[in-house]
């Protein structure tokens, strides 16, 4: 249990003169719990970005015009309370919940039409950041999914959330859109992937290097017509994911490990050995990884062809899982969205949230774009 300094004790107490000044509406308690609360919330806000801060950057992020925008409205138009309504909408809370928590931390009386009004402000923001222009040029391209439950007509079902990350020349990841497919099976409709992909290409895309897909049908075939000489490598944290679903908890640890000597070894042979070795360790328990593993390798070691340095900025996919993991913490406290707009306006708050205020490079960079340079010669910009 914390003890209170009894300096500070004293200080607070250095202008209290009756017990109103105390106990009253505008007493000591009252402003110290409201503060109190105020600033555990804040920290709560603040935490998803001050890890995320040297993991990715959101070049065009859905805040800034946001911000500008409420640092231009006149005080008179801007209620005290639409920065805490967009917090608490950026965790995915419902309109009854911002509505509970105003008044429970703040005895603020606000109407749903005021929240409503708040947010849907968003939409535009959103909309006019979804169809920015992009940089020409993407030497390496991550492609994820991420399922939202939505109510339909009283009825629930997964709505998957397509979410595609871009490192620029400069090596700043990008989260470049989000796409929604109204189910499952409407990611493996061609038209669907096409339109994905043509929309990249419509909005200022040239070149992909190497794009890093989920293993999702008709992604790597719309990649391919759209853009015929991009590198289509199959995502490794997706593999790993998929191969742990067939194993209890008790045993992720040591299958990740050894997972890792085939995806990390020097060349395709070792790679193939190590696959080998893995097949004769885990076969009589878990088969289907191995198997898994085997279906998928021509996908799987595509970026055995490149150096070490390219290999570790294609393989390792921490920052679409940092992303990937802080919208799951807003799914989580919704559970389910009515619509897709909602949706829209969630995770459009949740991106700023998470996104780095200071653009971050990925690590080493540089000598990755050394051998990038030499490796697609022609392709790379000069400048």
């Amino acid at each position: 249990m914390m003890t209170l300094d009894s300096n500070l004790v004293d200080e607070l107490l250095k202008h209290y003169k009756t017990p109103e000044d105390l106990i009253g509406e505008r007493g000591l308690l009252k402003q110290l719990t409201v503060a109190l609360l105020e600033r555990a919330l804040s920290v709560a806000m603040d935490e998803p970005r001050s890890r995320a801060v040297h993991d990715f950057s959101v070049r065009g992020s859905p805040f800034d015009s946001l911000h500008s925008r409420m640092a231009d409205t006149s005080a008179a138009n801007l209620s005290e309370y639409d920065d805490k309504i967009l917090a608490l909408h950026a965790r995915g809370l419902a309109t009854a919940e911002i509505q509970a928590h105003l008044q429970g931390i703040y005895g603020a009386n606000v109407s749903p039409s005021k929240i409503s009004s708040v947010t849907d402000a968003l939409i535009d923001e959103a909309s006019a950041w979804q169809s920015r222009p992009l940089e020409r040029l993407y030497p390496i391209m991550y492609f994820d999914a991420l399922p939202v439950k939505c109510c339909d007509g009283g009825h629930i079902s997964n709505k998957p959330v397509y979410l595609i990350i871009g490192v620029n020349p400069q090596g700043m990841r990008e989260v470049l859109g989000l796409w929604m497919a109204d189910t499952d099976a409407a990611l493996g409709d061609a038209s669907f992937w096409h339109a994905v992909v043509s929309d990249l290409k419509n909005r200022g895309v040239e070149d992909i290097f190497v794009a890093c897909v989920d293993g999702v049908k008709g992604l790597p075939e719309a990649i391919k017509a759209v853009f015929p000489d991009t590198v289509v490598q199959l995502c490794i944290a997706h593999m790993v994911r998929r191969s742990l679903n067939y194993v209890p908890a008790r045993n992720h640890k040591a299958v990740i490990d050894d997972l890792k000597h085939i995806y990390r070894a020097s060349t395709i042979e070792e790679a193939e050995r190590c696959l080998d070795t893995f097949a004769a360790k885990w076969d009589g328990a878990y088969a289907t990884i191995s198997q898994l593993w085997r279906r998928n390798w021509d996908r799987v070691t595509p970026f055995f062809a490149y150096p070490e340095e390219i290999r570790k900025v294609i393989y390792s996919t921490n920052a679409i899982e940092l992303i990937g993991a802080n919208l799951r913490k807003v799914t989580n406290n919704r559970g389910s969205f009515p619509n897709d707009e909602v949706i829209l306006k969630s995770f459009h708050l949740a991106l700023c949230n998470i996104a780095a205020k200071r653009a971050m490079p990925i690590r080493d960079w540089k000598t990755a774009l050394n051998r990038f340079t030499i490796l697609f010669e022609g392709r790379m910009p000069v400048s």
